[in-house]
């Protein structure tokens, strides 16, 4: 009997340090200094000796591809980050590509201010980890500003639906198609903004509807959030 109970405070104690191991990467912060400036949303940092690339958490930056706003972006958060500058990370996850994905704090929180100065949108995809009200709330005022990918109707093409064919062909030169006024006159059943409502059934494409909402049809964003005919994700 004497061993069974030893045996099973010693299974109790080591189930306590396992969980007390994984807690604190949820919840620590890891200085690391700045080595350099991927994109808008991408860092390389040294972190306790180890090299590690870092993905911001909840953002989404323009592409370098699309002109003249992922350079902007990405001078943006080289202006926020100087190299050799030190930061802390908070870090959330560890994505597909083996990068951290992380909130990252130097003079203040970096992502949140690359939302505020409109050289970043809100990824509502993946915003669970961060202040939703917080980033919300800085992206409205950013577009109320037109600051940055702001500066054009409804903000330029979304960069998770250009990454996927919902903007231009990536060639060298190339505008965004939100950055000038476009039509999608190619397909027959989408009526232009002056035209009778299309619905988002009508439509069929998600890309197409962004693009839709960007040329004026702010009647596919029933909620308001920017997105348009979200059930056709």
């Amino acid at each position: 009997m004497t061993v069974m109970r030893k045996a099973s405070k010693t299974l109790l104690v080591l189930a306590g340090l396992s969980l007390a191991a994984l807690v604190p990467f949820a919840q620590a912060a890891y200085a690391a200094t700045v080595l350099s400036i991927g994109d808008g949303d991408t860092i390389s940092v040294l972190e306790r000796g180890q090299k590690l690339k870092v993905r911001l958490a909840c953002i989404d930056a323009p592409e370098t591809a699309q002109t003249p706003f992922g350079v902007a972006s990405r001078n943006q958060l080289k202006a926020l980050l100087p190299l050799g500058s030190t930061v802390s990370l908070r870090v959330q996850a560890v994505d597909r590509y083996g990068r951290s994905v992380a909130e990252v704090i130097g003079k203040g929180p970096i992502n949140l201010a690359m939302v505020q100065s409109g050289q970043a949108f809100v990824y509502r995809q993946y915003l669970g980890s961060c202040d939703r009200g917080a980033y919300l709330a800085a992206e409205r005022q950013a577009q109320a500003q037109r600051l940055g990918v702001w500066a054009v109707p409804v903000g330029i093409t979304r960069p998770w639906d250009f990454r996927h064919g919902g903007g231009v062909q990536r060639r060298s030169g190339a505008t965004p198609a939100a950055a000038t006024p476009t039509s999608l006159s190619t397909n027959p059943q989408v009526a232009q903004p002056s035209g009778a409502k299309t619905t988002c059934k009508q439509i069929g494409s998600f890309a197409q509807a962004q693009e839709l909402l960007r040329q004026g049809h702010s009647y596919l964003d029933r909620n308001g959030d920017g997105v348009a005919c979200e059930s056709l994700r």
